[in-house]
């Protein structure tokens, strides 16, 4: 089992900054891949960044060059720094956690950026 539970989520203007937080209820040194999801209201939910226990990283093409995952695995903690955000960057954002056999969700939080 891992809890995840996700900070950082606000109300910011467009070209301003957010920093994600997603805690986790348990080492994630093992966990293969860490993950930030969102959904837009009427949308499917969308992988937006992702990070395996090696380092390597993806993102999706909409905020490549803008938002940077990490992780610190002495913490727990998987982080989402978002830069230059954009209206179309408003949703609910959830941590996932992705154990190949099982993965686990936060409950999410949301991320409003006004134009």
């Amino acid at each position: 089992q891992v809890q995840l539970v996700e900070s950082g989520g606000g109300l910011v203007q467009a070209g301003g900054s957010l920093r994600l937080s997603c805690a986790a209820s348990r080492s994630i040194f093992s966990i293969t891949y860490m993950g930030w999801y969102r959904q837009a209201p009427g949308k499917q939910r969308e992988l937006v960044a992702s990070i395996r226990n090696g380092g390597n990283t993806i993102y999706a093409d909409s905020v490549k060059g803008r938002f940077t995952i990490s992780r610190d695995n002495a913490k727990n903690t998987v982080y989402l720094q978002m830069n230059s955000l954009k209206p179309e960057d408003t949703a609910v954002y959830y941590c996932n956690a992705n154990l190949l056999i099982r993965e686990y969700w936060g409950q999410g939080t949301q991320v409003t950026v006004s134009s």
